[in-house]
């Protein structure tokens, strides 16, 4: 079995299906991350790994929504998560537009996201979010927008989700992108 990858309704955005291979011992399942020559081929860029970071969470914290300048490919190592992705970039046709995915360790399913997106991981159940990305993390060069923002609407599950004191503070988009609000 192979890694497949699925366009989405945001162009750029990609949903990876992971194989499970199964083990001569079934205690040992291995799961691929990501063939990164097809993800290569499909997305037409190149993604060069160059930090790969885990971040653990308890059920009920959300993070995000972040955008970084830097691609990066998202998954879950353990336990669930909703993952809401909003297309941010100024001049695409689906600007203030997001998809909402299930991830687990059960349905094996990561994301690609390119620069130009911001993304959240809402924990359903405590988790272990892993993701690559394309340059290093320096801090200089993120921003996020309010998980709340009305002009968005997400649906979250909880109207109370745990949130960083960092992320209460994201503004909403038409704060970043005001022209795209007259």
């Amino acid at each position: 079995m192979t890694t497949r990858i699925f366009t989405t309704t945001l162009p750029g955005l990609l949903k990876i299906q992971r194989p499970e291979q199964p083990a001569e011992d079934a205690k040992n399942p291995f799961v691929e991350i990501a063939d990164l020559a097809e993800l290569s081929r499909i997305s037409g860029k190149t993604f060069q790994t160059l930090q790969i970071n885990h971040s653990h969470s308890m059920q009920n914290v959300l993070r995000g929504l972040h955008a970084e300048h830097w691609d990066k490919i998202t998954w879950i190592a353990r336990g669930q998560v909703m993952s809401v992705i909003v297309d941010i970039r100024p001049d695409s046709p689906t600007f203030g537009k997001y998809e909402i995915f299930e991830l687990s360790d059960e349905n094996r399913l990561a994301l690609y996201i390119p620069e130009g997106f911001a993304n959240s991981a809402y924990a359903i159940t405590e988790i272990d979010y892993m993701y690559m990305v394309s340059k290093l993390y320096d801090g200089s060069d993120t921003f996020a927008v309010a998980w709340d923002d009305p002009d968005l609407a997400i649906p979250w599950p909880t109207t109370n989700p745990i949130i960083s004191e960092r992320d209460k503070q994201n503004p909403r988009l038409r704060e970043l992108f005001p022209d795209k609000f007259q």
